[in-house]
């Protein structure tokens, strides 16, 4: 028999199968794993009007001492989906956009609900799969911390891209995380000649985003949540948040909502 090398090391935790996960919203006296820190499986996530989601921890790839919560926006319920629309709808309603585009892949599970939230009839989808009438020049690289590999495309199509031109757009993804694909996204929607009036996700998941989500002046662009999720690292009996919560936005057992806008400077 060949033996087998197992990288993980002995002593890490282990992570739950999602099955059951992103199926309801809870209050706090419903919740069966701890508000604060160090958590063991999953991570309180609180919403807006106080009641939280429960996502499962996920080790990020090549980084045994390093996690992160996780949300499958298409592997959600129906009624959780449709709640975390709502709040990203009411907290991206100031952004005043003229048009909605949405991101693929999990971003396209809200972008319709968002829109339609905002009181649009119909929102602009980017995709990864190429039709023969695509224009190339409509087309940029991405990768993400979920899909690091190079070499997948985004594309426009090119019968929508002309809708865009000279519009204030909102663009909606599922979570914001290092700000790769969102950067890819924003060059793809200054070829088409739109302004980014925002951006809107479900989830804003630690901070490394901060600094590149900015535009041409160096600005910050705002960006809104339903909620904040931190980057974690491994300590004794779990794992904890890598670093502090910026200013002025709580972790979960705080007794606010966090805060509506999120941008660099907040």
């Amino acid at each position: 028999m060949t033996a087998t090398h197992d990288p993980t090391p002995a002593d890490a935790p282990a992570f739950d199968a999602t099955t059951d996960y992103w199926q309801e919203i809870v209050g706090a006296d419903a919740l069966s794993l701890p508000l604060d820190p160090p958590y063991v499986r999953g991570y309180p996530a609180r919403l807006p009007d106080g009641r939280y989601l429960v996502l499962p921890l996920r080790g990020v790839p090549s980084d045994p001492e390093r996690c992160v919560a996780s949300l499958i926006a298409n592997q959600a319920s129906l009624d959780v989906a449709d709640a975390l629309a709502g709040f990203m709808a009411e907290r991206a309603r100031a952004f005043g956009a003229e048009m909605v585009v949405g991101l693929p892949t999990l971003g396209l599970a809200f972008a319709p609900m968002v829109a339609r939230g905002l009181g649009f009839k119909r929102y602009v989808p980017f995709g990864y799969s190429r039709k023969y009438w695509y224009d190339e020049r409509l087309a940029v690289p991405v990768r993400s911390l979920t899909t690091p590999d190079a070499g997948k495309l985004l594309y426009v199509d090119p019968n929508l891209a002309g809708s865009l031109a000279g519009r204030r757009v909102l663009v909606v993804d599922d979570a914001v995380s290092t700000g790769q694909t969102m950067v890819s996204a924003l060059e793809l929607l200054a070829r088409c000649g739109a302004e980014v009036a925002g951006i809107v996700v479900a989830m804003c998941q630690g901070e490394r985003w901060r600094a590149r989500l900015v535009d041409g002046n160096g600005a910050p662009i705002p960006v809104a949540c339903a909620f904040e999720s931190p980057r974690m690292r491994r300590v004794p009996g779990g794992w904890a948040p890598e670093k502090a919560w910026p200013t002025g936005i709580p972790g979960p057992g705080a007794g606010k909502s966090p805060a509506l806008r999120s941008s660099p400077d907040s």
